[in-house]
């Protein structure tokens, strides 16, 4: 399965974008209008600059309350791992796992064409696996 596929199969495909030079309330905001753990960086809305998470909030957060007018680019990974639209189910969880990442752009270009979450991932290789299960299973009772 590539990642296209799942990016496909996702209740919505929009991309949340937030500025750089937009605040860290800002994106606090953002992330809980939108209900997603991650906003991808960018200038003009479809180049990458950077992804800012949960996780990078709360690090930066931790005993500084002054970080919540710190600009989106003081806190956001500016060294993105990306994934393409054609990368596969197998690679993007390796990536994903080895990383730590909870999120992963995908990236066609030099446009972001979406982004995965580990929660996709989980669905997409659930999913992949009942598929095979109802394959073997009408296999061995079709005989």
């Amino acid at each position: 399965m590539r990642i296209s596929e799942v990016v496909a199969g996702k209740a919505s495909q929009d991309i949340v974008t937030i500025t750089p030079d937009a605040t860290v309330r800002e994106l606090i905001a953002l992330l809980t209008r939108k209900n997603v753990g991650a906003a991808v960086v960018s200038t003009d809305g479809s180049r990458l600059t950077g992804i800012a998470s949960e996780r990078d909030i709360v690090r930066k957060l931790d005993g500084n309350d002054a970080a919540l007018d710190a600009s989106v680019a003081e806190i956001m990974t500016s060294n993105v791992v990306t994934c393409g639209p054609d990368s596969t189910l197998d690679e993007v969880r390796t990536i994903m796992t080895d990383g730590r990442f909870r999120h992963l752009p995908v990236v066609d270009g030099d446009r972001v064409v979406g982004v995965v979450s580990i929660g996709d991932i989980v669905k997409a290789h659930i999913d992949q696996l009942q598929f095979e299960r109802d394959q073997l299973d009408h296999y061995v009772h079709q005989s």
